[in-house]
């Protein structure tokens, strides 16, 4: 048996090659743009407001920069590409005619069936012989008809009525499915002829090692380097390496955002000639005598530092922080493209930070994103949050020798006559203006913490060791509304699910409601709106995080829980606040010991100044003979449902 080898001169199998290995391709690439994100950023709702910032289109336009580079221009063009190959292939597949071999089979070619005798063999093939030998039939010209085909026909129906009747030819068809014994037969290589005809052999040499020892080298190369570039907070690993040395345990406000400064983005976008361009025009700026909000060793980091890219970065993100205006269109679409780079620099710095465990560093790096997503310097005043408000509102409603700030909460508890006195007025806020910020303010998420307490689920006390939960139960209270309705005591329960709810026990799912039949509640995720930031060239979905501090020690004792949605409405259809009970929970292990621990929870929220909240919380943890007690006298009597582990706050 011979193999022969051809080439698919006809594209009758080459198509299909090129038609599947794109696919391989594009279809992959398809699915990752077209399904749907996670992103917090593109679900959340917004606050209503009309407010428009000072260059607006300069933020409008660093806002479409980032979200081209997050749609990955790159792929939508590697699928188009690979579509418009897919189409083609499909058309040459469809226009090409295309020869398929076929199986010999004599009952076929005898129009015979398979269940037939011999003898019914021989009496069928003896009428076709009638019919078709060569010296009873003559050419059909219309069909085409040859003598030589007809004789073909012949040699065939009588190949076929051997290879079921002669023991010989029949064991010839068995074991190699023809009567002639062993065929040859040929391989079709799905590629053109043209591509390995002779002369163009190197040229396909040449073509395969660039794909294999060049191309895909560097494409694997570049996606190893590039996922071994970033740490899991998406930033540079130079950047992590560059925060870790400027990390102290004493680190300021200020100190913070030079240690960002120092991030290897920065350099990537500000390099070559931009590095230095208006460089002079920006310092003056920056460091005039009216620039109240940096302090002496702020402007002496900027004046100390020699890296043309990194001093540049320090004196954007401080411009952007005192809302400078840079006279200069280039300088101001810069200072807000430096602020959403600086911000994911924050959270590596937090990470460091938390590795450390030193208190101080993490509440200045959780205060620090505040400042970024609402472009306010350290230290100033949390009204500057609201629409149209300036550094002349605010001392007008604090007063020019006031010692500390109000926050919006505050602002919003004035009497409505006194504060539309304090804020409206010549060369302060119009009618308008007012009314805008206010509705603003009224629509801020303040979440306000009704009662935390620890609890172990399924047990009434605290032992050494144990898994416990931190629950904080608290509803969203926007500054400025009246008529908040009372806490009810059964909303500060939280009473354990049931030994037989499993879902439930693991965290997978909420407890099944008793109210609706032992049912689970369908409970989706809510998110509060976006963040108002309109100088935040990124969109925003706020983040709460929640930990246990040492307060004595400053040391963190829990660290970090993050949460971005939850259990129930924050506000109704019409937008008006629900005031619903928001059930928040953290699960840790106690300590190993026996005794009373007091810790400081934090909570604070990553996007607005002056929502942050703490208070001291005391953590019991029993003797593991107490609960045994406890265990016994169950046996004897039926728990007090919703009855929990005692706390103090």
């Amino acid at each position: 048996m011979s193999t022969d080898y051809t080439y698919d001169e006809q594209g009758q199998f080459f198509p299909f090659f090129i038609l599947t290995l794109t696919g391989l391709v594009t279809l992959p690439l398809t699915y990752n743009l077209l399904k749907p994100t996670k992103n917090l950023e593109n679900t959340a709702p917004r606050i209503n407001s009309d407010f428009t910032p000072e260059h607006v289109d300069l933020i409008e336009a660093q806002k479409r920069k980032r979200l081209r580079k997050e749609y990955r221009v790159k792929r939508i063009i590697t699928v188009i590409i690979g579509y418009a190959v897919m189409a083609w292939m499909i058309y040459l597949i469809t226009v090409t005619a295309r020869s398929t071999p076929k199986i010999w089979d004599p009952y076929d070619i005898l129009g015979i069936s398979r269940s037939a005798n011999e003898k019914a063999i021989s009496r069928h093939y003896k009428r076709l012989s009638l019919i078709y030998h060569p010296d009873k039939i003559r050419p059909d010209p219309s069909k085409n008809e040859t003598i030589e085909t007809l004789n073909d026909r012949f040699v065939e129906l009588t190949k076929a009525y051997k290879a079921l009747t002669d023991e010989e030819i029949r064991n010839n068809y068995v074991q190699y499915g023809h009567p002639d014994g062993k065929q040859s037969f040929s391989i079709g290589i799905a590629l053109p002829k043209l591509i390995v005809t002779e002369g163009f052999g190197k040229y396909v040499l040449l073509v395969y090692g660039g794909l294999l020892g060049v191309l895909l080298p560097y494409i694997v190369g570049k996606w190893w380097y590039g996922s071994q570039r970033y740490t899991k907070e998406r930033v540079l690993v130079a950047s992590a390496g560059n925060m870790f040395r400027e990390y102290k345990d004493d680190i300021t406000d200020g100190g913070i955002v030079n240690a960002l400064s120092s991030g290897a983005e920065f350099t990537e976008t500000l390099k070559g000639s931009r590095a230095d361009a208006g460089l002079g025009k920006l310092e003056k700026l920056v460091l005039a005598e009216g620039s109240t909000f940096l302090s002496s060793e702020d402007r002496e980091a900027i004046k100390q530092m020699e890296e043309s890219s990194r001093r540049k970065a320090l004196a954007l993100l401080w411009a952007y922080l005192g809302r400078v205006d840079l006279e200069d269109a280039s300088l101001n679409g810069e200072k807000y493209e430096v602020a959403p780079i600086a911000l994911s620099l924050n959270e590596a710095f937090k990470a460091i930070a938390l590795a450390f465990g030193n208190l101080r560093p993490m509440l200045n790096a959780f205060r620090i994103s505040q400042h970024l997503i609402q472009a306010i310097a350290p230290g100033a005043s949390p009204l500057l949050q609201l629409p149209h408000f300036t550094d002349k509102v605010v001392n007008s409603v604090e007063g020019s020798d006031a010692k500390d700030h109000l926050t919006v909460q505050k602002f919003m508890d004035i009497n409505e006559e006194k504060r539309h006195s304090l804020t409206v007025g010549a060369g302060l806020l119009s009618q308008q203006q007012y009314e805008t910020a206010i509705k603003v303010a009224k629509q801020l998420p303040v979440l306000e913490v009704s009662r935390a307490f620890f609890k172990v689920m399924g047990e009434k006390v605290i032992t050494p060791s144990s898994l416990v939960q931190l629950v904080v139960k608290g509803r969203f209270v926007p500054p400025g509304h009246e008529n908040i309705p009372e806490v009810k005591p059964e909303d500060l329960e939280d009473v354990d699910p049931d030994e037989d709810d499993l879902d439930a026990l693991m965290g997978r799912k909420p407890a099944k409601n008793k109210a609706n039949g032992g049912k689970t509640d369908k409970l989706e995720p809510v998110q509060p709106p976006l963040a108002h930031a309109p100088y935040f060239a990124r969109d925003h979905s706020p983040r709460w995080h929640i930990f246990l501090a040492d307060s004595k020690q400053g040391k963190m004792a829990v660290p970090p829980f993050t949460f971005t949605t939850f259990d129930k409405p924050i506000v109704d259809e019409a937008g008006n606040p629900t005031f619903d009970m928001q059930t928040l929970k953290m699960q840790f292990q106690a300590p190993p010991g026996v005794g009373a621990f007091t810790f400081v929870m934090h909570m604070n929220c990553d996007s607005y100044i002056g929502l942050d909240m703490k208070q001291e919380i005391t953590l019991h943890v029993e003797d593991p003979a107490k609960a045994a007690a406890l265990g016994e006298e169950d046996d004897i009597s039926e728990p007090d449902e919703g009855k929990y582990l005692a706390f103090t706050q």
